[in-house]
């Protein structure tokens, strides 16, 4: 406790993690695979890097934000004869909704050591909690089979359930607020998107960004394995710095080498350190 009586972190008392392809879904496939065939029945092509570069957002602001590229909004305005509004925006997202539901239990499975990690964190009396894109029915559908797996976070929130999603710091809070941490320092954020360390930051928390295991690589397991070491640097460097100049305090490769960047974030707050 300070001495003007507000409270001090000694210590990480919790971690809150994104879900594709932070904790499951390696390479963050699952919303991916989903956008490029909702808009496809909606007569528009897009590529899976337009796909993927709003990643981490409440879907529907994912929608509204490919739709605003201009290659897209030209391929839409071809398509329909006019530039799309706000209710096509809208349109797309109840078209998209039931599709990522069907499909997210698909992409259930923990990255590989996220579940020891999980574990360790516990063992640290460290609590888990998640926020997402996703809204709450899919997530829902998600949820109990990433448990069957072995991963369950103490707490998780979505989209849909907070006034605004990220880069506001809204969901962090609730996930705070469930459970029961504070000051926001004593917190970390965990994702694999320049959003993800916004919200982050945003909630004045320690931030971590993924680099091989999420979306902005964009590889399955096999994928990222048949690269050479050499190939797998070369393509993980800019992503490292792209990271960091989001403002991610720590850029690891996979949530799973979590423990060392924890260990350091509790010396620095030992100091006074602050995120």
């Amino acid at each position: 406790m300070r001495a003007d009586g507000r409270a001090r972190a000694s210590r990480v008392q919790g971690v809150i993690f994104d879900w594709a392809g932070t904790t499951v879904d390696y390479g963050c496939f699952a919303p991916t695979m989903v956008f490029v065939d909702g808009f496809r029945a909606h007569g528009v092509q897009i590529t899976m890097g337009e796909a993927r570069a709003p990643m981490g957002l409440h879907k529907r602001d994912h929608i509204a934000a490919v739709l605003a590229i201009p290659r897209v909004r030209d391929a839409w305005t071809a398509a329909h004869g006019a530039a799309p509004t706000d209710a096509d925006i809208q349109r797309v997202f109840e078209d998209f909704a039931p599709r990522q539901v069907a499909v997210v239990a698909q992409y259930a499975e923990p990255i590989p050591g996220v579940v020891e990690m999980a574990a360790a964190l516990r063992t640290r009396g460290v609590k888990i909690g998640s926020t997402t894109g996703y809204t709450r029915p899919m997530l829902d559908a998600l949820m109990p089979v990433a448990a069957e797996h072995g991963y369950e976070p103490d707490v998780s929130v979505t989209a849909d359930e907070v006034p605004a999603a990220r880069p506001a710091p809204w969901m962090a809070f609730l996930n705070a607020m469930k459970l029961g941490i504070y000051p926001m320092s004593a917190l970390v954020k965990v994702g694999d998107t320049p959003s993800d360390i916004a919200e982050g930051l945003n909630a004045n928390m320690w931030t971590v960004g993924i680099a091989q295991t999420g979306n902005e690589l964009g590889m399955s397991a096999a994928q990222a394995a048949a690269l050479s070491p050499a190939e797998l640097e070369a393509r993980l460097h800019p992503i490292h710095d792209r990271l960091h100049r989001a403002g991610a305090h720590y850029v690891i490769d996979s949530a799973a080498d979590l423990l060392p960047v924890l260990d350091d974030i509790e010396r620095r707050l030992a100091t006074g350190e602050m995120p």
